[in-house]
C-alpha cells in the first residue's frame, strides 16, 4: 500500500516532498506532468484506486501568472478543475487531499499580515484559478490547504537563479521591484513542515512561509551578498516594469497557526537563503 501520492513531482516543492517523505520510511507514488494527466479523472482515478494512499498531496499547478491573464481556461483546468478530480478520487479511498496554494489569493493591500480567516480577493487570472482550486480541495472531507510565498528551491527555475544567471552574464547593475513585500520560502523548509503539519493531523488552512518580509529588491540584495559578488542593486517601483497581471504589493502570510500545529515556524528566510546558496 501507498503512504503518499504526490503530483508534481519534478517541480522544486514536488521534488523536495518526495525525497523528504521517502527520508522518512514512506511509500511514495509520485507523478508528473509527463506521466499523468491531472485533468483526466478516468487517469486520476485509476492511478488512486490502484495505489490506494492514504495521503494524496498535490503540488502541480499552472504557474504562468502572466500567461494565465490570456489564458484563463487552462490555468483553471490545471489549478481548480484538476484538484476537484483530486478530491473526488481521494475522498473515494479514504485519503486525506493536501493541495498547495499561493499568496496570490490575496489583494495585497493588507497593512499586517495576512491570517487564514482574511477575506480572499485574488486580483489576477492566476489567483482566481488558486482560489477555485481551494474550494475544490474543500469538497474532500479530510483537506489541507497550504498557502505558500515566493518559493525558490533546489534544481527549479526561480528568483534566486535569474539574479545569479543576471550576475553570471557580466550584468553590471541590477534593477529590482523594491514596493513588494512578502515572505521568501525555501522548498526543503516548507516541505518538511508540510509533512509535520500531515503528522499533526492538521486540517483547513494553513499558512506555511519562512519567517521574515522582505521586497524583491531586498532578496536580491542578499542573494548578490550571498554570492559573494558587488554588483549593484537599484530599488524600482512595480510600474517600471509592468505585466499583464497584477502583483500583491503586500503578500505577508502570518505563521500564528502553523506554530500553534507543529510548534514551531519555518527559519528566517536570511538564514534558509544561506543554506540554499551552500547547496548550489
Amino acid at each position: 500500500m501507498t503512504d503518499f501520492a504526490i503530483t508534481g513531482c519534478n517541480g522544486q516543492l514536488g521534488r523536495a516532498l518526495v525525497l523528504q517523505a521517502r527520508a522518512r520510511g514512506l511509500a511514495v507514488s509520485a507523478h508528473d506532468v509527463d506521466t499523468l494527466d491531472i485533468r483526466s479523472e478516468a487517469a486520476v482515478e485509476a492511478w488512486i484506486t490502484a495505489e490506494r494512499p492514504s495521503l494524496v498531496m498535490n503540488c502541480a499547478a499552472y504557474t504562468a501568472v502572466d500567461a494565465a491573464e490570456h489564458d484563463g481556461p487552462a490555468a483553471h483546468a490545471v489549478n481548480a478543475t484538476a484538484v476537484g478530480i483530486l478530491a473526488k478520487a481521494s475522498a473515494a479511498v479514504d485519503a486525506r487531499l493536501v493541495h498547495v496554494s499561493t499568496d496570490y489569493v490575496f489583494d495585497g493591500s493588507a497593512a499586517e499580515p495576512y491570517r487564514e480567516s482574511d477575506p480572499t480577493c485574488p486580483t489576477s487570472a492566476y489567483g482566481r484559478s488558486k482560489l477555485a482550486g481551494e474550494r475544490e480541495a474543500a469538497r474532500c472531507d479530510r483537506h489541507l490547504i497550504v498557502r505558500t510565498a515566493w518559493l525558490y528551491g533546489i534544481g527549479g527555475r526561480n528568483f534566486v537563479e535569474a539574479i545569479r544567471r543576471q550576475i553570471l552574464s557580466g550584468r553590471e547593475r541590477l534593477r529590482v521591484v523594491a514596493d513588494q513585500r512578502g515572505c521568501p520560502t525555501f522548498c526543503d523548509d516548507l516541505a518538511g513542515s508540510i509533512l509535520d503539519l500531515v503528522d499533526a493531523d492538521a486540517q483547513g488552512v494553513v499558512h506555511a512561509v519562512n519567517v521574515g518580509e522582505t521586497t524583491w529588491h531586498g532578496f536580491a540584495t542578499a542573494i548578490v551578498r550571498g554570492l559573494g559578488a558587488s554588483t549593484p542593486v537599484d530599488p524600482v517601483g512595480t510600474e517600471e516594469f509592468p505585466t499583464p497581471a497584477r502583483r500583491p504589493a503586500y503578500s505577508v502570510l502570518a505563521t500564528d497557526r502553523l506554530h500553534r500545529l507543529i510548534g514551531r515556524r519555518l527559519p528566517p528566510w536570511e538564514d534558509a537563503l544561506n543554506r540554499y546558496l551552500e547547496r548550489t
